[in-house]
């Protein structure tokens, strides 16, 4: 029998024909209701299972990636030690994810070249079933802001400043700023400054102040998007200038009581942050541009204030380590 055939059949039937063998009879006239499915599901038999998707379909490993500061050959080679990248800079990981902590540019050669890296993998690693991503560090605020407001005076609350002296005394790199495009400007503008992944609460700077701005992830990312919107050179440095505290979790009596401070309030079982580099947590060196062989010796995070704390910035500018690492960490 034809296709055609077997459906005139089937009319006729339904119409009160004689239906031939093999026909679908019609249903009963008060037949019971179809039993529901979940949503997506299409039964074939109906005595077959439902079978329940789970809940991340698909979640790939998680690593985070410590202030980079335009160093990207180090970027590069570290990125496919891990297997993220292959030769060509190309994503390699599939459905894995991969965070950047903040502080792209400045200090080192090739912020822009930095940007632009992680913009791209971004894109191929969303393709491949992955995820790149970034939070805002406090290089960022001092980029933009240079760059929107240039000699403007802001009060700094140590006399007048500006975000251009700013930038240069916090090695600012004029080629950066000579290849800044609005691209690059608008990618940084609205990276967040704080997520929630597998438990982690990822931060650039291990400050308390992230506080000042919401009760709340989004409360947190919206205010500061809204500020930067508003382009207030005072407003924006005063984000940045709370940015720029570190150490909030580093004392043994305080420090703990700090993070949990922020785990109570944002969620997760820990806190991951950069923008302190290693030796300076550690006071082993004076000030964080300090290039000593204490930094060299750094080999990969630091796990403190009760376990509750990760330090991944690896002091790349000072002879350090361009850290990374996949979560979770012991310790």
């Amino acid at each position: 029998m034809t296709q055609g055939a077997g459906h005139e059949a089937v009319a006729r039937a339904v119409d009160g024909g004689a239906a031939p063998l093999g026909a679908v009879p019609p249903l009963p006239t008060h037949a019971p209701a179809p039993p529901a499915y979940d949503e997506g599901y299409t039964p074939t038999e109906r005595d077959l299972p439902v079978i329940r998707r789970a809940e991340h379909p698909g979640v790939g490993p998680l690593y985070v990636v410590g202030d980079v500061h335009g160093y990207l050959d180090e970027l590069r080679a570290a990125l496919r030690s891990y297997g993220l990248i292959d030769e060509e800079d190309r994503w390699a990981a599939g459905n894995a994810r991969l965070w950047f902590l903040g502080d792209f540019t400045d200090r080192g050669p090739d912020g822009i070249g930095v940007i632009e890296l992680v913009m791209s993998l971004s894109a191929e690693a969303a393709a491949a079933g992955g995820f790149c991503k970034a939070l805002m560090g406090n290089h960022e605020l001092l980029l933009l802001g240079a760059r929107r407001f240039g000699d403007t005076p802001v009060n700094s609350g140590a006399g007048t400043a500006s975000f251009q002296a700013a930038w240069l005394l916090n090695g600012g790199q004029r080629q950066d700023m000579e290849r800044l495009t609005d691209v690059h400007l608008q990618w940084m503008a609205r990276l967040d400054a704080v997520a929630l992944e597998d438990s982690h609460l990822l931060l650039h700077s291990d400050t308390t102040a992230y506080l000042d701005y919401g009760d709340s992830l989004d409360g947190v990312n919206d205010r500061i998007h809204e500020i930067l919107d508003r382009a207030d050179a005072d407003e924006v440095w005063d984000v940045f200038r709370k940015f720029t505290k570190r150490f909030a979790f580093r004392d043994e009596a305080t420090g703990p009581d700090a993070v949990r401070e922020l785990l109570g309030v944002y969620g997760g079982t820990r806190v991951v942050h950069g923008h302190s580099p290693i030796p300076y947590l550690l006071g082993e060196v004076a000030d964080e541009n300090e290039r000593t062989e204490r930094a060299a010796a750094v080999r990969g995070p630091h796990v403190y204030a009760e376990g509750l704390a990760v330090a991944m910035d690896g002091g790349v500018t000072m002879e350090g380590k361009l850290l990374i690492a996949q979560l979770p960490l012991r310790g």
